[in-house]
């Protein structure tokens, strides 16, 4: 029986975009374009066996904190019921100051992460890389902090990365960063940003994109901007999924029974409302409100118990597999997951960003 190419990329858990370009490749036996849509036998088995005897595609990763971006860059974790496919790519070099993440990074992903400031450890860089990645710090890009734009300290370590994509000369590279990024006030900073990477000799696609339309249970926005080499195809997005966003009580509906349990990090912040911020309640029926890093335990209130949501709650909002374990108490865990690119979405950008190398025939 003929189906949809996103119907088929449901079945087997691939993203639409990336099955699109292998099907315009000819890897499938049976699809064929009816109209302006592709449409395959749904009998026909995913052509994995070509991609499984490839070399890995080495990825260096910049301000990993606890590894979320990295975590969804490598796949093979489960989120609510779903499971996220190993993707080609190995981490040989991770970077993070913050002492506490480092511990987390650990944990979860591996010891390859370097402890330090950037500035220190850079000359440290392997020789290549097919992939770089980063979120810069937002701080003073975040409407919730100072607007400094890349004038402020923390923001401006966007260099980082621009100069670790000079002497890497990666294939693709990808940088993270606030939606706050496109505002008015920020024309200047992100004008500058992008032609420090366009100098590079890149071709750069910049986008906005909202967690909730790739399976993340929040409404969070971000930055993504993806640089390709001149040599392979131009980055497309990937597609948004369809149906109904994951609401918060789907996302963390089994957990309101449950006792705290420090080691699962079901633990909460008992801070009183606030006049300056976190007076936010979830609501059930819609997915979370963004997790934000320095909310100084003002993280919003469950939506039907008298209490904050927990640390595994904004886990399960970030969409953090829940094996993933937090190597640190309550502030410092509040911190790591506010911080973080959320797996899920992640996991999506990554499978565009092997279309552009596979499209390549590399």
């Amino acid at each position: 029986m003929l189906i949809s190419l996103p119907e088929y990329a449901k079945v087997h858990n691939r993203s639409g975009d990336t099955l699109r370009r292998m099907a315009e490749r000819g890897a499938f036996r049976t699809a064929r374009k009816i109209g302006r849509n592709w449409v395959v036998d749904s009998e026909e088995e995913y052509p994995a066996k070509r991609r499984e005897v490839r070399k890995p595609n080495t990825l260096v990763s910049l301000f990993s904190g606890c590894g979320g971006m990295d975590l969804g860059f490598l796949g093979g974790f489960e989120f609510l019921g779903k499971h996220y496919d190993k993707t080609g790519f190995s981490i040989v070099w991770a970077n993070e100051i913050n002492p506490a993440a480092c511990r987390t990074y650990r944990e979860n992903i591996g010891n390859h992460i370097i402890e330090g400031d950037i500035n220190d450890v850079i000359d440290t860089l392997p020789a290549y890389a097919d992939v770089v990645i980063g979120g810069f710090p937002c701080q003073d890009i975040s409407i919730n902090g100072k607007m400094l734009g890349i004038n402020g300290k923390r923001s401006s370590l966007y260099t980082a990365i621009v100069e670790t994509v000079r002497r890497l000369q990666p294939k693709v590279f990808v940088a993270e960063n606030v939606g706050g990024l496109l505002m008015k006030k920020n024309e200047a900073s992100l004008t500058k940003i992008l032609s420090d990477f366009n100098e590079l000799g890149y071709n750069v696609h910049h986008g906005l994109y909202c967690a909730s339309v790739y399976g993340v249970p929040q409404t969070r926005e971000r930055v993504f901007i993806v640089g390709t080499r001149k040599d392979l195809p131009e980055f497309t997005p990937p597609e948004p999924l369809f149906g109904y966003p994951i609401t918060a009580k789907e996302a963390i509906g089994d957990l309101e029974t449950m006792d705290a349990d420090p080691d699962f990090s079901h633990i909460w912040s008992l801070t009183n409302t606030s006049s300056e911020q976190g007076n936010r309640r979830l609501i059930a029926d819609r997915p979370g409100y963004t997790i934000r890093a320095e909310c100084h335990g003002n993280i919003q209130f469950h939506y039907s118990l008298p209490r904050r949501m927990s640390m595994r709650e904004a886990a399960r909002i970030q969409s953090f597999p829940d094996n993933f374990r937090f190597m640190s108490k309550l502030r410092e865990t509040e911190r790591q997951i506010g911080n973080a690119v959320p797996p899920v979405l992640a996991w999506y950008i990554a499978s565009a960003v092997e279309s552009v190398i596979e499209g390549n025939g590399v």
